[in-house]
């Protein structure tokens, strides 16, 4: 439709409402003549708009069954049922307005991301702040982000403890902390005191924009659901012309075509489909699930095989701290604290995990002093008065012995990194980290049974050794390991013999297998951009269990749509059966299709709630 009829809906429906009413006093007034002319004269002018509508489409190659409500009308002027034909004009003409009002109320979350968007950002220059458009910012530019600014870009706190609601990308309802030298995400805001932000990446690179990429998308495709819908409304249409002239024809009654075609409207099918999957889009990006389309969520919910990477996806990602073995006159936080004290002077990923981790658990770290760090090996330095060796296993015990350490080592799983820690020259504790799994990976697959999934398949990258140690005692039908990016794309195809297949990945090396997958499912918080892309759906926090509500969103977004349609043509083929008998005459039929398509607008927004 152009632009100009879809201005004209609010016009064109309170002329068909005004008419009907001025008709309807008309005819009790005793002035049947006047009443039967308003009504004709309000029909004409939405006959018209439908009309042009219906050219538009068949322009298009498409065939839709507004042209059942353009022969209702038609018919109903041509055997003087002018009061059917205004009921019908008011039910087209409010109909298109109630969609834009269900669509609205149904996008209302994806649209609430996307005006969230900043068009400046307040860069510090030369002493002074000035305020730029946001494409002027570039990586390394220092940034004032006040309270209840949006935080433009991608970035990491410079100066002050940024306060942020992530509630909009992330669903979660309270705010995250984040200290000096962390990293904030753009499209955050600023519940908390000012504070400055070095930019790590341009707008247009930054997470937001990429979330607002993705919704864009999502809002313009098209599910499958609602092209068999589509189908089925040809079905429809030729079913209704049937009956309309085989009601004429046999009983010799035009007036019974008119009341079969009256009651036929198409709402029940072109609406209750795309209400109802985009309502269930809008709820997910709610709980921070962003779902790319109809189609994607129609397909989710059909989902009975799952394939999932290890690495940043049923695993955190990155090294934890996952046990302490201390010497005995020393406690677990206390290692800590001085070892993450000593390597707060060290550059290397290991350090930096030590010392989140000694933050995370709220120790006052010291300041070291006469540091020295062997690239790669370890460091050594003065903390708190005493001499603290921080490093690799072999690096320690060239300091300890191999005896002190070994006692203290004892058994630990495979692919995790053992630091040892030796303090005024004896060997004082070793830190195990690992790859941890993330909690509740248990409970998460037997939530997934419960919904369907039928069988679930590790596919990793990693050794067989950790890949096993980690799937031990989880309920994984296949663990697939060592796999490279193709062998993962193999992997999934193969899955297909169970029913759709769902792949969950975060890195480069997933993107392949998430797009060979009817759905693929990315860690977008933490994840590669290139899975975000390839993926039909990105979580956007960094927690595996909302794949739950994402099938559970999906699959009452697919039973509401597929309820609504049944109900809705099931009614409205029940009206029609009744008119061709005689027992539905066409303003009553125009009434009781009104009652039915609003009915099954408002039933397809039920998707919108939890």
């Amino acid at each position: 439709m152009s632009d100009f009829l879809k201005r004209a809906r609010p016009a064109l429906a309170v002329l068909a409402a005004a008419g009907l009413a001025l008709g309807v006093g008309l005819k009790l007034a005793g002035l049947g003549a006047w009443s039967s002319l308003v009504w004709t004269a309000v029909t004409v002018p939405v006959l018209a708009a439908l009309l042009a509508e219906i050219v538009t489409s068949l322009a298009h190659g498409e065939v839709g069954l507004d042209i059942v409500a353009g022969l209702s009308m038609t018919a109903a002027l041509a055997f003087g049922e002018t009061l059917a034909a205004a009921i019908v004009a008011l039910m087209y003409a409010g109909g298109q307005l109630l969609e834009a009002y269900a669509e609205r109320k149904a996008r209302r979350e994806m649209t609430a991301l996307l005006s969230r968007v900043p068009r400046s950002a307040l860069r510090h220059l030369d002493g002074r702040l000035e305020e730029v458009p946001l494409e002027r910012v570039q990586p390394g530019d220092r940034l004032l982000v006040r309270q209840g600014d949006v935080v433009p870009v991608d970035g990491a706190v410079a100066n002050g403890v940024a306060v942020l609601d992530t509630s909009a990308l992330t669903g979660e309802a309270m705010p995250v902390t984040s200290q000096p030298g962390q990293p904030v995400l753009s499209g955050s805001t600023n519940v908390g005191d000012v504070f400055d932000l070095t930019a790590t990446r341009r707008a247009a690179e930054s997470t937001y924009a990429g979330v607002v990429r993705l919704v864009e998308t999502a809002q313009k495709a098209r599910a499958p659901m609602s092209r068999l819908a589509d189908r089925y409304a040809m079905l429809f249409l030729a079913l209704t012309v049937a009956l309309a002239a085989a009601a004429w024809g046999l009983t010799g009654d035009p007036i019974r075509a008119v009341a079969v075609l009256v009651v036929a409207t198409p709402c029940p099918l072109i609406l209750a489909v795309p209400v109802a999957l985009v309502a269930g889009l809008s709820r997910a990006a709610k709980l921070g699930i962003l779902i790319k389309g109809g189609k994607a969520i129609e397909m989710l919910a059909r989902v009975r095989a799952l394939v999932l990477d290890k690495t940043g996806t049923l695993t955190h990602g990155r090294a934890r701290l996952v046990s302490t073995r201390v010497a005995d006159h020393l406690g677990d936080d206390e290692l800590l604290r001085l070892a993450a004290s000593l390597d707060q002077a060290s550059k290397h990923i290991v350090a930096h995990t030590l010392v989140e981790e000694a933050r995370a658990r709220g120790l006052k770290l010291s300041i070291p002093s006469d540091v020295v760090e062997t690239a790669g090996e370890g460091i050594a330095g003065t903390v708190d008065g005493r001499a603290l060796v921080v490093g690799g296993l072999h690096f320690i015990a060239e300091r300890t012995g191999d005896a002190p350490l070994r006692a203290l080592l004892g058994p630990r799983p495979p692919g995790a990194l053992a630091v040892a820690v030796a303090i005024d020259g004896q060997a004082a504790g070793v830190m195990i980290l690992a790859d941890a799994l993330r909690a509740g990976a248990e409970k998460l697959f037997d939530n997934l049974r419960a919904l369907g999934i039928e069988r679930i398949v590790l596919a990793t990258g990693d050794r067989h050794e950790v890949a096993h140690d980690v799937a031990k005692g989880l309920p994984i039908d296949l663990v697939r390991a060592e796999l490279t990016p193709d062998q993962k794309v193999l992997a999934v195809l193969s899955e297909r013999k169970s029913g759709a297949v769902m792949m969950i990945g975060d890195g480069v090396n997933d993107a392949p297998a998430l797009a060979a997958a009817d759905i693929g499912m990315a860690m977008g918080a933490t994840g590669a951009a290139a899975s975000a892309e390839a993926a039909d759906v990105v979580l956007l926090v960094d927690q595996l269990d909302r794949v739950l509500p994402a099938i559970r969103i999906a699959q009452r977004s697919r039973g509401i749509a597929l309820q609504s349609v049944l109900a809705g043509i099931g009614l409205s083929a029940g009206a029609m059966v009744a008119a061709a008998f005689g027992y539905l005459p066409p303003v009553e039929g125009a009434l009781l299709q009104e009652v039915i398509d609003v009915a099954v607008i408002f039933n397809a927004l039920r998707a919108l709630r939890g």
